[in-house]
């Protein structure tokens, strides 16, 4: 049996791990797009360092672009097996394929009309039927049912806590007689999330890939999320008269500061200005939401019983037309905009950037992980000019960030996701999503507790597992 990282290898983005067995059943571990790579991220999303006709099955850990946004690129190849998830991976993963599909056409429309002599008309990577045929290949499997793929592969899913519908996969495999148990980690949420419930324990592995996002940092802003929300909204828009733009994913970081921000109108708090989230996605996904109350936690459930719409405050509007959009940039009124993405790499926020981080007036809020490279991750540094559209912008507006908003789990809760597993019985941990220097860090912490073999997998590298 081998092993071999195709994605998320010593980066964040683009998750792809491929088993093959000795009979040459082949599965895969996600397929993520890469995201804010920069100038080389087409090239790494056009490539997928194997052959998509011979993948047997796929296994989904959740709907983040970043582990399912290639799916129909890889059903567009050749790709023809199950694809296994859950049931809310399944929702949110049809609504966000598409939903990547339109941008990257709008994308790729808005830049070819704005080429520069010698550049290169964009395509996109798929269509929406790609995303159609996609979905048409998907099952799906239960938390903590035990489900046979063949008979000699079992797939178990336990709650990873990171968004509505994360997994933790796990896998048991029997080759000549002998088991092998291989976990894969998916993105480890929070201990105490705003939302959702922490992450399950998990029986023992032999062999455990896990996410090493924030490896090496602690989520301990000095003032709680409502707190920092308030001190911006206030300080930007009846200060400063400015506006707000907050990159937010459309799912999980956006229903997050919908929450915080009702919490602030349930303690009379909230700042009087208008609230647009300016997402047809981030609408879907909030709907799907709220058809799911078993995955709240249980201070959720508590505010469940005294306000029925736990996203919905006084001055909120969900924005849907593009002309809508474009409206908000031409309206000089204060106000605060969550848009997707939570990179600030595609998508409507990118254009919101562009018409407002050149006024001191305004605040650019990030409330996640950021990929260095990306814009979201160039204005995070501090960097003062920023490439957008393949224009210079000067950064004159206030760049702020919220870390505590993560969905990933810092080291204290990776620590604790492993926390149930004899270090002894582990006969290797891979490191992946995270960046090399946070990933050296992580292994070291690793092996203070106990786990003596941990690797880093270069892309693309191969490993025997025994």
């Amino acid at each position: 049996m081998k092993i071999a990282f195709h994605g998320a290898a010593r980066t964040v983005t683009g998750s792809k791990h491929l088993i093959t067995l000795k009979n040459n059943t082949q599965i895969l571990l996600d397929c993520g797009l890469f995201q804010g790579m920069g100038h080389i991220t087409d090239k790494l999303n056009g490539f997928f360092g194997f052959d998509p006709k011979k993948i047997t099955y796929l296994v989904l850990s959740h709907a983040h672009i970043d582990h399912c946004g290639l799916l129909p690129r890889l059903v567009a190849e050749g790709f023809n097996g199950k694809i296994f998830c859950t049931a809310a991976t399944m929702d949110l993963a049809r609504i966000l394929m598409m939903d990547s599909a339109k941008i990257q056409m709008q994308d790729a429309e808005f830049s070819n009309r704005h080429l520069k002599p010698g550049q290169e008309k964009e395509e996109p990577l798929y269509t929406d039927d790609d995303v159609t045929k996609t979905v048409g290949l998907m099952k799906i499997v239960d938390y903590e049912e035990d489900f046979e793929i063949q008979p000699d592969i079992r797939l178990k899913f336990t709650d990873a806590g990171h968004i509505l519908g994360s997994a933790a996969v796990h896998l048991t495999i029997t080759e000549d007689g002998k088991a092998t148990k291989i976990t894969f980690s998916g993105d480890v949420g929070r201990y105490g999330d705003l939302l959702l419930k922490s992450p399950q324990q998990f029986s023992q592995a032999d062999y455990i890939l896990m996410e090493s996002t924030y490896g090496d940092s602690l989520h301990k802003d000095l003032d709680p999320i409502e707190d920092m929300l308030y001190q911006v909204i206030n300080n930007t828009c009846n200060v400063k008269k400015g506006k707000v733009i907050i990159p937010a994913f459309s799912v999980g970081r956006t229903q997050e500061l919908l929450y915080a921000l009702n919490s602030l109108e349930l303690k009379h708090k909230l700042p009087d200005v208008k609230y647009f989230v300016d997402s047809p996605l981030s609408s879907k996904a909030t709907e799907i939401l709220k058809n799911h109350p078993e995955v709240y936690n249980n201070g959720v459930k508590e505010v469940l019983k005294i306000d029925k719409d736990i996203f919905s405050f006084k001055g909120l509007r969900f924005i849907e037309s593009v002309e809508e959009s474009k409206a908000l940039n031409a309206d000089p009124r204060p106000c605060v905009i969550i848009s997707s993405s939570g990179m600030a790499e595609a998508g409507r926020v990118k254009h919101h950037i562009r018409n407002n981080i050149s006024n001191f007036k305004n605040t650019i809020l990030m409330v996640g992980y950021c990929e260095p490279s990306s814009l979201g991750g160039r204005l995070i540094a501090g960097q003062k000019i920023v490439d957008i559209f393949n224009d210079d912008y000067e950064v004159k507006a206030e760049v702020r960030s919220i870390k505590s908003m993560s969905a990933h789990g810092d080291y204290e809760d990776l620590l604790q996701f492993l926390s149930g597993q004899d270090p002894q019985k582990v006969k290797q941990i891979f490191l992946v999503h995270g960046e090399y220097e946070v990933q050296q860090n992580f292994a070291e912490r690793l092996k203070n507790h106990g786990f003596k073999h941990v690797a880093i997998p270069e892309y693309h590298q191969e490993f025997e597992l025994g």
